[in-house]
């Protein structure tokens, strides 16, 4: 078992021959994808369980033992070598934390894993699933393109990562994430001088804004009387065009490259953002991002609130060209 960074020997391939109280039975070498939903459990007779209650338990005092205290939480980093049932395993020595812990009514996360080469099985146990789940993002953080599966479950933290432990790197990195999870969060009610709430930020920029309605939106789109030319721009991810649906006719302009495609002076222009006089109805799901969007641009609506007013999802502008019964606009994508 290694409880600290500094002064305990770290678990390498290298040394599997070697065995520490948190190790037990013997070296099974599985190939494949170890199960994971939080971790989960096997369903099948486990002869084995008594056994590793008992190491759990030991695993247990241990860690809470040497464990290091971070701003009032105590906070730890168990590994143990790769055996058959090694899910399992972690499960019990997080029911066994918890166990312990509870009583106590103190703030804790331990970081528990079996490092071997392919995927290995990690699981965050805490105190909260709040504290679980940020040590798991910090985690994921650490090791960008070697997470191959993660899942929160029952207030714990599970993942796949890839050859852990085989850097002297991976047991400093579980430390460093467990480290600054545990640390308070600052209070919201003090923030940094100059810094604004996204409340705030929204409420400024809506207020320098002309926002008209659903309805209003498609009139000026159909007026031929207007001296400027008017476009509606959808800034919905991908993801949301297709679950809610598309309004045809519309532009499609993600929101990451929207003050590209309308400044006149930029190279990567749209065609149509030629003029300082275009007008520029922006539109997201439910008005909020629309409304950041429509700071740098003009004016903004919502989806949703298109739906909810019963106006088509195919656009139609009105032309002065002789009626045909063709539509020209694409169908509703959903």
């Amino acid at each position: 078992m290694s409880n600290r960074p500094q002064g305990e020997r770290q678990w390498t391939p290298s040394s599997s021959t070697s065995r520490t109280s948190s190790s037990y039975g013997d070296v099974i070498h599985r190939p494949g994808y170890p199960a994971l939903g939080g971790l989960t459990r096997s369903s099948s007779p486990d002869n084995l369980a008594p056994v590793r209650e008992r190491v759990a338990q030991t695993i247990v005092l241990r860690a809470t033992r040497d464990a290091e205290i971070v701003e009032g939480t105590k906070i730890g980093v168990v590994l143990t070598l790769p055996y058959s049932s090694g899910e399992e395993f972690l499960n019990a020595v997080a029911s066994e934390m918890k166990r312990v812990m509870t009583p106590k009514q103190q703030s804790y996360l331990f970081v528990l894993a079996l490092p071997h080469s392919g995927l290995s099985p990690v699981l965050i146990c805490s105190s909260s699933e709040e504290l679980a789940e940020r040590a798991g993002i910090l985690v994921m953080s650490k090791f960008l393109h070697r997470v191959g599966k993660h899942d929160l479950m029952h207030g714990r933290w599970g993942a796949l990562i890839r050859d852990l432990c085989t850097t002297n790197f991976d047991e400093a990195a579980l430390w460093d994430a467990a480290r600054k999870a545990a640390r308070q969060p600052m209070d919201p009610l003090d923030p940094p001088p100059g810094s604004r709430s996204i409340s705030q930020i929204l409420e400024h920029a809506r207020a320098r804004l002309q926002r008209i309605t659903p309805r209003q939106a498609f009139k000026e789109l159909q007026d031929p009387t207007l001296l400027w030319p008017v476009v509606l721009v959808d800034i919905r991810p991908e993801a949301q065009r297709k679950t809610f649906g598309n309004i045809a006719g519309a532009l499609v302009v993600e929101r990451n490259v929207l003050e590209w495609r309308f400044d006149p002076r930029c190279a990567y222009r749209l065609p149509i953002a030629n003029r300082y006089d275009l007008r520029v109805i922006v539109i997201c799901q439910e008005s909020y991002t629309s409304s950041l969007a429509a700071a740098a641009l003009h004016d903004l609506g919502g989806y949703a609130a298109w739906k909810e007013a019963g106006l088509p999802d195919e656009v139609e502008v009105a032309s002065s060209a002789l009626h045909t019964d063709g539509r020209l606009s694409v169908p509703v994508e959903t």
